[in-house]
């Protein structure tokens, strides 16, 4: 019963897109075509003589290619049809209007294309739904090196959310609350968008994350004689929108999808060389002048304010590979994605230079159980980047950890 319902609600989403592109049409001037055709066709259909539709009707409720489904099978529109056969979306017994049927032949092709591999190396799961419960949980960091090992090293609370997801193939919903405000009472103001799409060939991340606030300082230079401390510390601000695509050169054997969406099975081990584009724009905004008399005079090159409003283009040149540890149950992946290329500094940066080198790197790892329809989920990364400024170093960080618990069906 959950699957019909699931089903109905993807259905009702593949109308709403078809009504879309019909509302195209309409603000393009042709309203009136529409409803004059539409007119017309009620009109002849009025003045057919009786025997006309009743052999229509016969006709359109020809004998069903599946007879246990009932005789009414062919006169059932192609929604219920899709529901009577279980949501298989190419039983050719299912009688798609045009555009429908556009868009299932648009979609195998693209299966087809982009998400082929050997069935050695990988295998489908054998469902299209997933149903999930996640955990996200993520923290970043920041780091000020000075000559003479006059440091300030700094590092936000753990951001934590929770929340379900429904996918159906490549289309997904979920939710997440903060679990920060529920549990705790949370220092920073915060907010993160992430978008994930993984096919055999390549994949495309997409994240946007703004925190103000909420940040405990390490270290600060020289003050307490360059050991540890506890200062919760607030004049922190960033704004960060990190966009990665890359190309999995072995995608016949490798299957990223298995160890981070869930979607395959690797049977055996395989690694691939790995290569693409990273765009990432980074605003970070540091303002000592709130700190304590007593720290302030530890302020390395006595400067209260620094900002680092940058953006990065770069090539990424890395390798993934999957350990089968047992096939269809155990999995682990590791991949590791450095990235070189150019930095824009904008006016508004601490550093007066526009041009600059620029350096990051990635770091995945997943865990993946599967057990029959069940499976779960260690997923963990780490993003990094390095800002070489004339008299110092400023290197910011964002590590996430992941658990995920689903079903497939």
């Amino acid at each position: 019963m959950l699957q019909r319902i699931l089903t109905g609600i993807i259905i009702v989403w593949l109308g709403l897109c078809s009504g879309h592109i019909m509302g195209a049409s309409v603000e393009s001037g042709d309203s009136i075509l529409i409803e004059s055709a539409d007119a017309v066709l009620t009109e002849a259909v009025a003045v057919q003589p009786a025997e006309m539709q009743d052999s229509a009707a016969i006709s359109s409720c020809a004998e069903p290619c599946h007879p246990e489904w009932g005789s009414n099978y062919r006169c059932e529109n192609w929604v219920k049809q899709l529901f009577a056969n279980g949501f298989r979306i190419n039983d050719p017994g299912v009688n798609y209007p045009k555009f429908m049927r556009f868009c299932l032949n648009v979609y195998n092709w693209g299966d087809r294309t982009f998400n082929s591999y050997d069935p050695e190396y990988v295998v489908g799961t054998g469902k299209n739904w997933k149903a999930c419960l996640n955990s996200h949980n993520w923290m970043q960091s920041y780091g000020l090196f000075f000559p003479d090992n006059l440091n300030v090293r700094m590092f936000s609370q753990e951001y934590s959310d929770f929340g379900p997801s429904i996918n159906f193939m490549a289309v997904g919903l979920s939710y997440t609350f903060n679990a920060n405000e529920l549990f705790t009472n949370p220092l920073a103001q915060r907010r993160n968008f992430d978008f994930n799409f993984t096919c055999a060939l390549f994949t495309l991340h997409y994240s946007h994350q703004s925190n103000d606030g909420g940040v405990t300082i390490e270290r600060f230079g020289n003050y307490n004689n360059g050991h540890h401390i506890w200062k919760r510390f607030n004049d922190v601000h960033q704004t960060s929108t990190l966009i990665d695509g890359y190309y999995f050169f072995n995608h016949r054997h490798y299957s990223h999808a298995a160890a981070y969406c869930y979607s395959k099975y690797q049977l055996k081990s395989a690694g691939t060389l790995i290569c693409g584009l990273n765009y990432e724009r980074q605003d970070v905004r540091i303002n000592f002048s709130s700190l304590p008399p007593d720290m302030l005079e530890y302020v390395p090159e006595g400067r209260m304010d620094y900002n680092f409003d940058y953006a990065d283009y770069n090539l990424i040149v890395g390798y993934g590979y999957n350990c089968v540890l047992h096939p269809r149950r155990w999995l682990f992946n590791i991949t590791a994605l450095p990235a070189l290329g150019y930095k824009h500094v904008f006016r508004q940066s601490s550093d007066g230079r526009k041009d600059m080198f620029s350096t990051n790197f990635k770091l995945l790892f997943s865990f993946v159980y599967n057990h029959k329809a069940l499976f779960s989920s260690l997923t963990g990364r780490f993003d990094g980047g390095l800002y070489l400024g004339d008299k110092y170093t400023f290197f910011n960080s964002n590590l996430s950890l992941s658990l995920t618990v689903g079903a497939r069906f």
